[in-house]
């Protein structure tokens, strides 16, 4: 009420609504000529006679832009403004009463400099002509020759279109149309002030003109309609972002949806502030656990909202479901402590590092020598606050919980639980304190290993052991045990060290005599090479199928293709017991595959898994002799030029051999790169 007695009315005007000019009048700034004074002394002559002599030449003729020589009009040329006028009125005011019309058109009036376009096309012209009469000139005459005539084909419907809505068409079909004369009324012209009467409303009693009588909000519909047009018109905006305006025009289960799915991870207090002060807090709560999850009193947005059901990754190509596995991992690994390491993420999911990394730059930052942290703090006060939230959380992380047991076979160690039974931070464990851990398992399963690497040794000696061959035997400490377990895994196979110069001589092939005896097992897990076990089907299924695909693979490339085989399988697997890379290239070797040992040169950046090179030895068809004959130039050669290879495989598959086969072996198991030709997956650029 104060702001209305410092704001007095001062004068009630009464508005009409005229119609008669409602579907003729425009704001009209339509394309014209306009003449320049060329008397005028701040006109430059020289220069107006320079730009028509560079428009239209020295030659005037009836298609002249400037007839008298001299640049002395200008044109202006008419854009439309907006693609909805009917919010705009012109007003005329007189006695007291405000008249309004709808305008039916608005056109803005801009300068026209065509004439330049058409000078530069005349000095191109110019140009062209000096340079022909300059070459006819030094070149003699030259004989007749004959030219071939070529016929258009006919255009087809879609290449029409193409052109009629090209930019050159518009401009050429914009500059073929005619100019219409007009004739111009002043201000003070009977024409004109005729058709001035047509602005004032013709019924202003007030008895005819019923339409305004009406509301406020009524009426400014009508004065103002709402446009769909020019809603059209606005660019699009990306489908990430909302306004807070429309976002709070949606349900409050959309908004809190929209609102996780783009900040992925937010204290319940900002979510509230968000929202705004008139949002029930119980409501929200009630929404915000159908799209998200809590993790150290902050909430994390659900993993299938991010990766619905049909989408995969952009990376791998990974489907939704395994993706939503992995991803659920890392928010657990969070809820029982502050720091995740990626590498260990990466090990457990069995994802490539582009998806692990998606997951971990959602909910953490990356800390140098650390690893990753949660980006937020621990709420405390939202876990004090709300008890029955938390506790209700605690029971569906447990339930993911016991359900990552079994997908990803995690033993009891690796999955610690809290005592207080709520998703609070874990403290760190210290690097002593996981040394102690290891040193106590460690000395747990001395005995046992203690007992089998005497065991397998007993039965090297009791095998058949070729000449030159000595096996090396080092003392058993508690301190190593870990270093003996790994050796126990990776010790040494025997070597053909016999003289011959065969194939077989050269390629490291078979399984050591040793582990060629039947229902053995090695640490613990089954041989592969024994058909009756599920794991070594489903292993050697998968090695059989991969290198009847591609003859020749890297240790390195086939660890990458069996993890991601293994993320495309149903949780509960029997894969998912444990592979390890013995266990992987021994499998290889059974199934009819066999290592080149390619000299790799000695300043090579390629890892030990890449220096290892399978490659299918018989696959039962007619390459396997050409395929062998190539393997065997590449165990003592790393790179090599075609002609070589080429010359090699006619002297020892006959004359008769044809390119295509050459290339068909070629590229089966080899790459080019700088004139050179190398195994697949061991150029090293």
């Amino acid at each position: 009420m104060a702001n209305e007695e410092d704001d007095p009315v001062v004068q009630e005007i009464d508005v009409y609504l005229a119609k008669s000019l409602a579907e003729k009048l425009y704001l009209f700034q339509v394309e014209l000529e306009m003449a320049i004074d060329t008397l005028n002394p701040n006109y430059c002559r020289s220069k107006g006679e320079q730009i028509a002599l560079n428009v239209d030449g020295a030659c005037a003729d009836e298609t002249s832009t400037y007839s008298s020589k001299l640049m002395d009009k200008q044109t202006f040329c008419s854009s439309q403004t907006t693609s909805n006028t009917s919010r705009y009125a012109a007003a005329l005011y007189r006695q007291g009463e405000l008249h309004l019309t709808p305008l039916h058109g608005i056109l803005q009036l801009r300068p026209s400099f065509s004439y330049l376009d058409k000078a530069d096309a005349k000095h191109r012209e110019r140009e062209a002509a000096n340079e022909a009469g300059d070459s006819s000139q030094d070149e003699a005459e030259e004989d007749v020759k004959q030219i071939t005539v070529r016929f258009s084909r006919p255009e087809s419907e879609q290449a029409r279109q193409r052109r009629v809505q090209s930019y050159e068409f518009l401009q050429k079909k914009h500059a073929e149309e005619p100019w219409v004369h007009l004739h111009y009324h002043g201000l003070r012209d009977s024409r004109s002030e005729h058709e001035r009467q047509y602005l004032l409303c013709q019924g202003s009693s007030g008895v005819e003109n019923t339409e305004l009588v009406k509301s406020p909000s009524e009426y400014l519909m009508m004065l103002m309609p709402p446009s769909q047009e020019e809603e059209k018109d606005k660019p699009v905006a990306p489908s990430n972002v909302l306004s807070m305006a429309q976002l709070r025009t949606l349900p409050l289960a959309d908004q809190i949806k929209i609102l996780m799915k783009n900040v992925k991870v937010m204290p319940f207090a900002n979510l509230m502030s968000l929202l705004g002060p008139s949002v029930d807090s119980v409501a929200v709560l009630r929404g915000i656990q159908k799209v998200a999850m809590l993790v150290q009193g902050n909430w994390v947005v659900k993993s299938d909202i991010l990766y619905p059901k049909d989408s995969s990754s952009p990376h791998s190509g990974v489907p939704a479901e395994v993706l939503c596995r992995g991803r659920d991992f890392v928010m657990w690994k969070f809820t029982q402590s502050r720091w995740v390491v990626r590498k260990e993420v990466a090990a457990v999911t069995k994802l490539c590092a582009e998806d692990v990394k998606d997951f971990l730059e959602h909910m953490a930052v990356v800390r140098i020598n650390k690893g990753w942290e949660f980006i937020l703090p621990c709420d405390g006060e939202f876990i004090k606050k709300h008890p029955d939230v938390v506790q209700r959380q605690h029971m569906l992380w447990t339930g993911i919980q016991a359900k990552l047991e079994k997908v990803y076979n995690l033993v009891k160690e690796t999955m610690p639980k809290k005592p207080d039974g709520q998703s609070g931070p874990a403290g760190l464990v210290s690097g002593d304190q996981r040394v102690q851990v290891a040193k106590t398992k460690a000395q747990q399963n001395h005995a046992f290993l203690e007992r089998e690497l005497q065991r397998r040794k007993e039965q090297m000696r009791a095998s058949t052991v070729l000449p030159g061959v000595q096996i090396k035997e080092e003392p058993l400490s508690e301190e190593g045990e870990e270093e003996d377990e790994q050796e126990a895994e990776d010790e040494e196979e025997p070597m053909d060290t016999s003289p011959s110069g065969g194939l077989n001589s050269r390629l490291a092939n078979g399984l050591p005599a040793g582990r060629a005896a039947g229902g053995d097992s090695f640490n613990g897990h089954p041989l592969p090479g024994c058909a009756g076990t599920p794991v070594a089907q489903e292993l050697r299924a998968f090695v059989e199928a991969t290198f009847q695909r591609q003859f020749v693979l890297t240790l390195s490339e086939l660890k990458r293709l069996f993890n991601l085989h293994l993320a495309s399988l149903p949780p509960g697997h029997t894969l998912f017991s444990g592979i390890s890379d013995r266990m992987l290239q021994d499998t290889v070797l059974a199934a009819g595959c066999k290592q080149i040992l390619v000299p790799f040169p000695p300043q090579t950046a390629a890892s030990p898994d890449e220096q290892k090179v399978f490659a299918l030895w018989e696959s039962g068809d007619m390459s396997d002799q050409h395929r062998q004959v190539l393997l065997e130039i590449f165990s003592k050669n790393y790179r090599v030029r075609r002609n070589m290879i080429q010359s090699r495989l006619t002297q020892e598959c006959g004359e008769d051999l044809s390119k295509q086969e050459v290339d068909k072996v070629l590229k089966d198991c080899c790459v080019s790169y700088g004139g050179m030709w190398y195994l697949k997956g061991t150029v090293q650029s």
